[in-house]
Order: C-alpha cells, then sequence, then structure tokens
C-alpha cells in the first residue's frame, strides 16, 4: 500500500466514525439513552424502561461482534480489550470511581458530550475537568499512581481474558462457534429481557437499543476491517489505522476526550492528528445538537448553586481517573468492551453500577439529613 491510498483510507474511516457518532448523539438526544439515568429510574423509581434501552444495546452489540469475528471480518485477539491480563482491581476500582462520578455530574462521558449539544455550559466544564484527569491519569502524576497500586494486580490468563477464548482453549470449542454460542445465549438473554418488559415496544426505547447498538457494531467493522492494514507502508507491520491505541476500537468517551483537548491544544504541532476517538467525540456533540435544534428543546443551562459547582468539578474528576482506570466508561466498557465478552468489562460494568447506585444512595442521605 503506498502512502497515498493510506492516507485516502484513513480518510475514509475517520468520515465514517464521525457519520457515526453523529447517529449516537442524535439517538442519545432524542431518545435520553443514558445509563446514570436508568441507574436514577429504577433506583429512585423503580423505573426498568432505559435499563431495558441498555441492556438491549448491549445484547445487540454483543451478537454483532460475534457475527463480524465469526464471518472472518474482525479478529478479537487484535481488539483494545484483548488482553492476557485480567485487571480485575483496576476495572473494580476504576469503575467504583466513575460510577459515583457520573452521579455528582449529572451524567457518564457520552452524556456530557449529548448535553453539550443540548445547550449545558455545567457539562462543558465537566468536559474539560475530565479531560485533564483523563490525561493525568494516561500520562501524568495520577497514571504514575495508578501503575504503582491497581494496574500491579492481575490475574494472567494465557487464552486472554474474553471468555469465547477461554472456552476455546480449555474445552477445545472451535473459536467461531464458541463467539456465535456466547453470544447468542448472553446477548439473546439481554434483547429478549429488554423486549418482553412491559409497554416497552414503542419507536424511541427500540430506536435507543437497536440504534445504539448498531452503530457500536458498525463502529467495530469500521475500525477492525474498513482500517485494517496488513502491512503498513512505514513500518511494514499491520496497522489499524486511525487509532490512538494502534488495536481495533468502538465508542468510548473517557480517554478520547483527553486526546481531544490534546489535539485542540497543540493544533499546530503536525503529530498531533485526528483519530477514531477524537472525531467520535465532535460527532456525538454535533448530532445531539442537530437533534435538540430540530425538536426545539436546545435550552442553555448553568450552574444552580456552589454547591452544584463542587459536584460537578469532584464528579468529572472521578470519571477521568476512575475511565482511564477501568479502560472505559459505560459506553467504553459498558457496551463497547462488553461486546467483546472480556471479564475485565463484566468486572468494570458491575463497578459502574455499584458506583452509581452508592451515589445515588449518598445523595438521598444528604438531602435526608438536610431536611
Amino acid at each position: 500500500m503506498q502512502a497515498s491510498d493510506l492516507s485516502a483510507l484513513t480518510t475514509q474511516v475517520l468520515w465514517a466514525a464521525f457519520v457515526l457518532s453523529l447517529v449516537f448523539g442524535a439517538i442519545a438526544q432524542r431518545t435520553h439513552f443514558c445509563t446514570m439515568g436508568a441507574v436514577s429510574d429504577v433506583v429512585n423509581m423503580g423505573d426498568w424502561t432505559r435499563m431495558r434501552q441498555w441492556g438491549l444495546a448491549i445484547g445487540v452489540a454483543m451478537i454483532g461482534f460475534a457475527v463480524l469475528v465469526a464471518s472472518g471480518q474482525v479478529d478479537p485477539s487484535k481488539t483494545l480489550y484483548a488482553s492476557n491480563r485480567f485487571i480485575w482491581l483496576s476495572a473494580a476500582t476504576g469503575g467504583a470511581l466513575f460510577g459515583f462520578g457520573m452521579v455528582l455530574a449529572s451524567g457518564c462521558g457520552s452524556k456530557t458530550l449529548v448535553r453539550i449539544g443540548g445547550g449545558s455550559l455545567k457539562s462543558l466544564v465537566v468536559f474539560g475537568v475530565m479531560g485533564v484527569a483523563a490525561f493525568a491519569t494516561l500520562k501524568g502524576i495520577t497514571a504514575v499512581a495508578r501503575v504503582a497500586t491497581v494496574d500491579r494486580v492481575a490475574m494472567e490468563m494465557g487464552a486472554g481474558t474474553s471468555l469465547p477464548a477461554w472456552a476455546s482453549s480449555t474445552f477445545g470449542f472451535q473459536s467461531a462457534l464458541a463467539w456465535l454460542v456466547f453470544a447468542v445465549v448472553l446477548g439473546g438473554a439481554l434483547v429478549v429481557w429488554a423486549l418482553i418488559g412491559p409497554d416497552f415496544r414503542r419507536f424511541d426505547n427500540l430506536l435507543a437499543g437497536l440504534g445504539v447498538g448498531g452503530v457500536i457494531v458498525a463502529m467495530w467493522w469500521v475500525s477492525g476491517k474498513l482500517g485494517y492494514v496488513p502491512e503498513h507502508p512505514d513500518t511494514l507491520q499491520e496497522a489499524f489505522v486511525g487509532t490512538n491505541s494502534g488495536r481495533a476500537e468502538a465508542l468510548s468517551f473517557v480517554s478520547p476526550v483527553a486526546y481531544t483537548l490534546d489535539w485542540l491544544m497543540f493544533f499546530s504541532d503536525k503529530s498531533k492528528v485526528l483519530t477514531v476517538g477524537i472525531v467520535s467525540v465532535l460527532g456525538v456533540v454535533l448530532g445531539s445538537a442537530g437533534a435538540a435544534l430540530a425538536a426545539r428543546s436546545f435550552r442553555w443551562e448553568g450552574f444552580g448553586s456552589t454547591e452544584d459547582v463542587a459536584n460537578h468539578l469532584v464528579g468529572g474528576a472521578l470519571m477521568g481517573v476512575g475511565g482511564v482506570t477501568a479502560m472505559g466508561c459505560t459506553v467504553g466498557q459498558g457496551l463497547s468492551g462488553i461486546s467483546t465478552l472480556s471479564l475485565t468489562s463484566f468486572v468494570a460494568v458491575a463497578a459502574i453500577l455499584a458506583g452509581a447506585v452508592a451515589a445515588f444512595k449518598y445523595q438521598i442521605w444528604r438531602l435526608e439529613r438536610m431536611g
């Protein structure tokens, strides 16, 4: 492949990722797709509708990713979430911090971008704080602490941390069949659970679950198939163009926010180039803004009190530190990661949910104490 061909391919990958993130942002804005909102509805009102949206999206993403693997279009061992180290403590600690923080900040990483598109200046502040905290945890002071503590605790798994890889190694299953079986059983169960919910089968709920899950699958194809280069002209090694990690990626919204700030601040540095993560951040904001303007729901929003400011600052910092430590957010681990059936992703998602529930309980306790 010539350098000109590689440049053209990179442009294709980035445009495809941008369009898909536009769709994600528009869907999330219209349907109020939000993990924190889903947990809030369950804890405070006993309403499982938005949790079923999330379950449907996960099920679709799992099954879609398995189909890509079984058809040979994506190699699961070359994704961002593929590893022989089961970093369970990092996933649990980071996930809990992220889950607690997203409640204080009125939404997770993706919801922060969606809210910015809808006119929230509060979320713009969260964006900045989360991005700085995430970058510090990638390469700065909290990165040193992360590497020296929780990242040291891991279980080595020779076959990899995904359930199908473990089953194939342990029981001798054919790899493609193992992916399909696990995805159909687990993902199919989530799809059925979502669809049998009372009054769930309405357009917006189906759009949220099927649409968001479909975007994740499409992103895997764009990054893992369209962007795959068997032999990079400079390194003569295989590569996945347009990704920060150099591996196949889908959507995630913590580290990419940090890389977006880095790109904006050092724009004149020619080594700072657009990536799938950066264009996805921009796409979600613009997609949300378009949907909000079309629905005439765009509203400027500011802080209501000093305590409100403090909560959002702390929440943004916790999301930045926690999201990088756990290797993803409610989308990065909760949809993209878990679609690869990674054990680390399952731990991270459970910890995010536990952290969010703890934050809601804390807020209820504070209200009762003030009353």
